[in-house]
């Protein structure tokens, strides 16, 4: 046997594995490193995390990335180049990482890593019906198996399209294997450049659970910040947002899309919402002159629209879930007022009360998502479109 295969092999038989999960989002401030100690796998999952880092992306490596994210146009050329020099970046920070942490990197039994996410194209968004589900991660995981000498799983979301769902979102399947509780229905909302929410009923029943985008985060306010306060790349504390008021023509033209009305599970991106967007939406309702305050507190607004539709269309009854937040939008004080105002029956609190730093929430799903894969089965949540039940994550050797 292959010596490499050999150690898999080994690696998956554990009852207990070190994991570094890495994350990347749509914001691009930099790589999410997780270590997370995995024990068992299935309904007896455990993980516990060990070490968080970000480390951030230098401005023009960010810039490169910039140049070719989300862009149908983009140079082929610089994607090609791309996919090998994001690995290189994220191997030297993984190594960086464990560095400083003072960890032995043949301590570490695999990485999992998401990738950056270049272009995101479910039907629903390219329309095209000749076409599948599509989406796009770059940052070659042969190049982080070989630079680290760690054996790393990734490109996820292809599996998931592969067997009907639309590549995103993934939340799904750690959120139910660790985050389930019984007799407390719970949400798991992640609020990153998208926002995205994991529905988890306290019956413990995988039928009922699903994962699915309510519409954009951040990615607004972020792409609209960086466009007019260069050097910043968020509203840090609102305070753009905070100092302007809400056009309610402006949000009546940016919620009048189709995407809201779709059934969930769903999928969007910053293909979609984007400044484009925005400008349709202020020419459609005559609002092209307001204050660069005013959009983008009206830009809060529409991010907090998506998140509180969604879960009213969820919670069918009075008695509303807990409500576990992650993920960047959860430091952006409007937008939570806006969430605590809209929902005052909702318990809102964050993924720290499950011993889950919230900003590491991402990076360390891919770690029991590559978990999974080692020693798990497919969990079964029904026959169900867009919730495949399946493994995901396809794996590199290092040698």
């Amino acid at each position: 046997m292959n010596s490499q295969i050999q150690k898999l092999y080994e690696i998956a038989g554990k009852t207990e594995r070190l994991i570094i999960g890495l994350m990347s989002g749509t914001s691009m401030d930099g790589l999410d490193i997780a270590l997370c100690k995995c024990k068992n796998s299935g309904p007896e999952t455990q993980v516990e995390l060990l070490k968080f880092i970000t480390i951030p992306y230098q401005d023009d490596f960010r810039a490169d990335v910039k140049s070719i994210f989300s862009k149908r146009d983009a140079d082929l050329e610089k994607v090609t180049m791309l996919n090998e020099k994001i690995g290189l970046v994220h191997a030297d920070m993984i190594l960086e990482a464990l560095q400083t942490w003072k960890v032995d990197k043949n301590s570490i039994d695999v990485i999992a890593s998401h990738g950056q996410t270049i272009f995101h194209a479910p039907k629903s968004l390219h329309g095209k019906a000749e076409y599948p589900n599509a989406t796009l991660q770059i940052g070659d995981a042969d190049h982080i198996a070989v630079k680290t000498g760690i054996i790393t799983l990734a490109d996820f979301r292809q599996k998931h399209l592969a067997a009907g769902g639309e590549g995103a979102p993934l939340a799904v399947y750690g959120d139910y294997l660790v985050f389930s509780k019984a007799d407390e229905d719970r949400i798991m909302l992640n609020i990153g450049g998208i926002a995205n929410f994991t529905f988890l009923p306290g019956d413990l029943d995988a039928g009922k659970v699903f994962s699915t985008d309510v519409g954009p985060g951040n990615t607004l306010m972020d792409q609209f910040i960086q466009l007019h306060k260069p050097g910043k790349y968020y509203d840090e504390d609102a305070d753009m947002a905070r100092s302007g008021t809400l056009n309610q023509a402006l949000l009546v033209a940016l919620v009048n899309e189709k995407f809201f009305k779709i059934d969930f599970p769903k999928t969007t991106g910053p293909e979609l919402f984007n400044l484009s967007y925005l400008e349709t939406a202020q020419k459609a309702s005559n609002t092209l002159n307001l204050s660069k305050e005013d959009v983008m507190a009206t830009l809060c607004h529409f991010s907090a629209y998506g998140i509180i539709d969604a879960i009213k269309r969820t919670v069918k009854s009075s008695a509303m879930p807990k409500i576990l937040m992650s993920g960047g939008g959860m430091h952006n004080p409007l937008l939570v007022s806006l969430l605590r105002q809209a929902l005052p029956k909702a318990n809102f609190t964050t993924t720290d009360e499950l011993q889950i730093n919230p900003d590491a929430k991402e990076a360390v799903l891919f770690a029991l998502l590559a978990n999974e894969t080692l020693a798990g089965n497919p969990i079964n949540f029904g026959d169900r479109e867009g919730v495949p039940s399946v493994c995901m994550g396809k794996i590199s050797l290092p040698k």
